[in-house]
């Protein structure tokens, strides 16, 4: 394996950063995690714009621009040989002191790590996730904004935390108002009478690409599509239920806080939107290769 750190390539063992990072000190820095397909790479500009919007609202400044980005993790991944995997883009604040101004950090790091990736087995997409609603709430927006994607990932660790304590691979956080959010790594969906919906992204969640991806897939398939706020209420009475993430693709839900979704398997609505996606990130996206 080969990681880029600041236009250079190194092994594993020689890609390092300095204990002075503030990425590494106190969390500052932004990421993506990207996904590649069967030569394509799925949603990079879409992924690359998010990385770039996360940085600004940080004020923090990556020191390429955005097309050099884009041919650099190809690179990565043309130097790695892969063609299905998953790439992790990282900008850090760069070095400074022991202090919190990131004014004293004048030089931004960029790594981009290429690499395969399983985040579930192949068992929960055939017969479905059992989730559990945790205490920890989602970051309330204007506290520490749920659209940045950054790199102090605590409030997500926290609620993962509490979810495997109760013995669940994935969990439902609430925003600070008790609705619906989204879970630790995942945005939520439910089916109801064939209608999809989808908490809206001003309740405090991640915008994420593969959530819009499967909205628009959805509605090319002829499904009604909703961003709409609710209560676990929902999910409990839901005919269907999936998550959807980059590493977690589409993935049905059975059971939340041990109350059956419909009827307790994965459902039709959820099965077509799985092979609509498979198919689209199997055969669009940038090519890693040239033809």
């Amino acid at each position: 394996m080969l990681i880029y750190v600041d236009g250079e390539y190194f092994s594993p063992e020689e890609a390092k950063i300095s204990v002075f990072d503030h990425g590494l000190l106190y969390g500052d820095g932004v990421f993506e995690g990207i996904r590649c397909y069967n030569g394509y790479v799925f949603k990079l500009d879409e992924h690359l714009e998010r990385l770039y919007d996360s940085a600004k609202s940080l004020m923090l400044k990556i020191p390429i621009p955005i097309e050099a980005m884009q041919e650099a993790t190809l690179e990565t991944l043309r130097r790695n040989q892969l063609r299905e995997g998953y790439i992790r883009l990282i900008v850090t604040r760069g070095i400074g002191d022991l202090g919190l101004d990131p004014d004293k950090c004048h030089n931004p790091s960029v790594i981009i790590i290429a690499d395969k990736i399983t985040l579930y087995p192949q068992h929960y997409y055939e017969n479905g996730l059992e989730i559990v609603t945790v205490s920890v709430r989602r970051n309330y927006p204007e506290a520490i904004n749920p659209r940045i994607k950054s790199l102090n990932y605590l409030n997500n660790i926290l609620a993962k935390i509490e979810g495997k304590q109760s013995g669940a691979v994935e969990v439902l956080m609430l925003n600070i108002d008790g609705y619906v959010a989204e879970c630790s790594g995942d945005n939520i969906f439910i089916v109801k009478d064939e209608m999809i919906i989808t908490p809206p992204a001003h309740l405090g969640i991640l915008e994420g690409v593969t959530r819009n991806c499967v909205i628009t897939l959805a509605r090319e398939a002829g499904f009604e599509v909703e961003e709409r706020v609710f209560t676990r209420h929902g999910i409990y009475i839901a005919d269907e239920c999936f998550l959807t993430g980059t590493a977690a693709e589409v993935i049905p839900v059975v059971k939340l806080d041990q109350r059956v979704i419909g009827n307790g398997e994965p459902g039709k609505v959820t099965q077509k939107l799985i092979a609509a996606y498979r198919h689209y990130a199997n055969n669009f996206g940038t090519r890693i290769f040239p033809e």
